[in-house]
């Protein structure tokens, strides 16, 4: 008897007739002995709707009713599958976060998960029920519902599969696996078999949509065992064990054979640019624009400090010297981020704020990286040559992230894509 968490995300539970075909997935496994927990997402574009409700009543709403409201998509879908499981046959009960409980931070729309009590969900699973948890929620120590950004269902599902010590977590999602690019931009992607903890970790953290970031760093630490699945292949689809679906495992298990120079390249149109003008060049200077970012746990990515220049204002008739300061933000907190940095101007000391939501992150990650130069000049010469300007450049051991103009996003994949060799011979 093998335990298994399944994750199904907001497609998977897009109606009615499609949670019937997620029960009948479960009921299989189930009947081949094995212990099941399921982590459900809010059906399709749910979220979106409950976020708008938010926005509509008040641009700047607090954030702990924000997480009251659109942590119910998921309570409605954890509570329509368990129905769903009990009409074939199959004993199953809803658990809400609260009630396992999943404990969390306060960091409310952006919540971490600090441990989760098993002994209920332990004692349901040995009663041979089915365990249906709503994801993307759990609650703090005020007793108030936290939710964990978007795509925390994924994260949701790791952390239990820890919690309760799973076999394994399969993620069935809209795709079949993890490519080296997104196929809809082109057509000759590769689906991968394997990507390590580290590969997918970027991938996620730079745009790849398949996985949360915060889900692959979990599994990572916990060594939990991830599997990326369609939940679209049919009732007589082989078991979950034997599709061909991706793999998220530790760097050992790639083979010589399968490593490959670049795992894939990501590209994320979520971003804002933020450029603030003549901050003073001194000491503590650009630790004063980032400190009350981080107070509003907002996550900075990209940043670019131009070379210092003289201006006016030094005092005793001088000239003071001052530098521009630019990075990026995720566009969704590009508000709260304008907010935050207005507040603390007099602190910082800084001329103008101009900000930018028309620009794209590109990058390209691999762990062959560690071992082979010409990485970054590949990819410069291969924008510049198709005319694509480069506004900011960040770099890890394992991947190297541009940020252009979005109206060039796809052509910089598509040309990126078969530059690096990752092109499949057999696609049409």
């Amino acid at each position: 008897m093998a335990r298994i968490v399944m994750k199904f995300g907001g497609t998977s539970m897009a109606g009615i007739e499609r949670i019937r075909s997620v029960a009948a997935r479960v009921k299989r496994e189930v009947e081949a002995g094995n212990q099941v927990a399921v982590v459900v997402s809010a059906m399709a574009g749910e979220t979106d709707r409950l976020v708008n409700f938010c926005r509509e009543a008040s641009p700047l709403y607090d954030p702990r009713e924000y997480d009251a409201v659109v942590s119910s998509g998921e309570q409605v879908t954890s509570g329509l599958l368990a129905i769903a499981l009990q009409a074939i046959g199959v004993p199953a009960r809803s658990w809400l976060g609260w009630q396992l409980p999943i404990h969390t931070d306060d960091a409310h729309a952006k919540a971490r998960i600090g441990a989760i009590d098993t002994a209920a969900l332990d004692a349901s699973l040995s009663a041979g029920e089915v365990a249906v948890i709503p994801g993307f929620q759990g609650v703090s120590a005020a007793a108030r519902i936290t939710t964990l950004g978007r795509g925390g269902s994924d994260t949701s599902a790791v952390a239990v599969a820890a919690a309760m010590q799973a076999d394994r977590c399969d993620i069935y999602t809209d795709v079949d696996g993890v490519y080296t690019t997104d196929p809809r931009i082109v057509p000759r992607a590769r689906k991968l078999a394997k990507v390590t903890y580290e590969e997918m970790l970027e991938l996620a953290s730079v745009g790849a949509k398949v996985l949360q970031t915060r889900s692959v760093g979990l599994a990572m630490k916990k060594q939990v065992r991830v599997q990326v699945l369609s939940s679209f292949t049919g009732e007589d689809a082989p078991m979950a064990d034997t599709l061909p679906g991706t793999m998220i495992v530790g760097e050992e298990e790639i083979t010589d054979v399968e490593r490959q120079l670049i795992t894939g390249i990501a590209h994320d149109k979520n971003e804002a640019k933020i450029t603030l003008t003549a901050v003073p060049d001194k000491p503590g200077a650009v630790s004063s624009v980032f400190e009350p970012l981080a107070a509003a746990n907002i996550n900075v990515d990209m940043i670019i400090q131009n070379i210092a220049h003289k201006s006016a204002g030094g005092g005793n008739g001088g000239s003071a010297s001052a530098t521009d300061v630019t990075f990026t933000v995720p566009a969704a907190d590009l508000a709260r981020s304008i907010e935050a940095l207005n507040q603390a101007r007099e602190a910082i000391g800084f001329g103008e704020l101009v900000h930018d939501t028309r620009v794209a992150k590109i990058s390209v990650v691999g762990v062959g990286m560690r071992s082979h130069a010409g990485v970054a000049s590949t990819m410069f010469s291969t924008l510049g040559a198709r005319g694509i300007n480069i506004q900011a450049i960040s770099t890890s051991e394992i991947k190297v992230s541009v940020l252009i103009h979005e109206d060039e996003t796809e052509l910089a994949v598509r040309v990126l894509h078969t530059a690096y060799g990752l092109d499949a011979e057999d696609a049409g």
